[in-house]
């Protein structure tokens, strides 16, 4: 049994589509770049630093990289000019950051305190804080391109939903 014959056949069909398949790189390349200026940020400001704790610097880092993304994702990946709207773009969008957030404060702790309570030194700590904010991160990476793609930047003619959802 193949990973493809687990997907169901309208997904795999869209995929397929070269339009599609642009956007899901360009996608990739603006969640490359956020994950990169989230994490530099966390991890100088935790592990270098130390100016906040795994979590506050988790945040701020979550926080700035949410823009870039925001704008890399609405104008590069999916194409969308003029001005946003706040109701179908920029909410869903920021609570869906928000979302990221709450999950990957929760493993950024979970992970300071694992390390911390096997007296791990500072800079291993901040290595397994970095891992666990990426990890939270691509949990939710599959699904908010799915969101993305067919709900948030959709075309306004994109009818393509009723049949992701069959």
């Amino acid at each position: 049994m193949s990973l493809r014959s687990l997907v169901p056949q309208p997904i795999l069909i869209r995929l397929d589509s070269s339009e599609t398949a642009l956007k899901a790189f360009k996608y990739t390349v603006a969640s490359v770049v956020s994950v990169v200026i989230s994490q530099v940020i966390l991890f100088l400001s935790f592990g270098v630093f130390h100016l906040w704790s795994a979590t506050m610097s988790n945040f701020v880092a979550v926080a700035v990289s949410a823009a870039p993304s925001y704008y890399m994702n609405r104008a590069w990946a999916w194409g969308k000019t003029g001005k946003s709207h706040l109701f179908k773009e920029i909410v869903p969008f920021w609570g869906l950051a928000f979302l990221g957030l709450i999950l990957s404060l929760w493993t950024v702790a979970a992970a300071e305190r694992f390390a911390l309570s096997h007296h791990l030194p500072h800079l291993e700590v901040a290595i397994f804080v970095n891992a666990a904010s990426i990890a939270a991160f691509g949990v939710l990476w599959v699904g908010k391109f799915i969101i993305f793609n067919k709900l948030l930047f959709a075309k306004k003619d994109d009818s393509d939903l009723v049949s992701l959802l069959d």
